[in-house]
């Protein structure tokens, strides 16, 4: 049997000793021998099997046990959360959240716990999906278009490259419409450019 602690930060910018502190303190007052530590600084929306914990979960043994601070150590959602409890629980590996105060093993209470995690994240993403789509339908209904107009930053830098030329062509009389339309941009492009370029008109 082998008791490995998992400790995961999402930044070089944070320190692993809050959880080192913590998962110490436990295992003394828990009498727990901690026999391997496990510490990665990535982001748990990375996939699984990119993370240490990937290869942790693929190497441990039943009877195996393995601790950490707080459930989000494992995973930012339900969904995954639920998978990684169910691998644990299928592999006979015990996990122990400290600060929730869960204890997963091979029992009827875990299994059921890890079948609750699973059933909320798949109500969840059900209940996601459904408001979504409920949110572009009503855009629809209301001629609304999502995202920011396509082309719009090439055509500036192509008005920006332009610059002596539509100067040029405007001090010899020519409307900001026909430049626009030789340019081949709408003449509120034009407009909108000449205002934050300062051309000459």
């Amino acid at each position: 049997m082998t008791t490995i602690a998992y400790i995961r930060v999402s930044s070089d910018k944070q320190t692993c000793s809050n959880q080192h502190f913590t998962i110490n303190e436990y295992a003394k007052t828990h009498n727990l021998i901690i026999n391997k530590w496990v510490e990665e600084t990535i982001s748990s929306r990375k996939p699984l099997d990119k993370r240490e914990l990937g290869k942790l979960l693929h190497n441990t043994h039943q009877g195996d046990i393995l601790v950490i601070t707080e459930i989000s150590r494992l995973a930012r959602n339900l969904y995954e959360l639920a998978g990684i409890l169910q691998t644990a629980i299928n592999k006979g590996i015990s996990v122990i959240s400290i600060k929730e105060n869960y204890a997963f093993g091979n029992d009827i209470q875990s299994k059921i716990m890890a079948y609750t995690f699973g059933l909320a994240a798949e109500i969840e993403r059900d209940l996601i999906s459904t408001r979504t789509k409920m949110s572009l339908d009503k855009l629809k209904e209301h001629n609304i278009k999502l995202g920011r107009p396509l082309g719009a930053a090439a055509k500036c830098l192509k008005l920006a490259r332009s610059r002596r030329k539509i100067a040029d062509l405007l001090s010899k009389g020519i409307s900001q419409a026909q430049v626009a339309k030789l340019l081949g941009v709408h003449p509120t492009t034009m407009c909108r450019y000449l205002k934050k370029a300062e051309v000459a008109i």
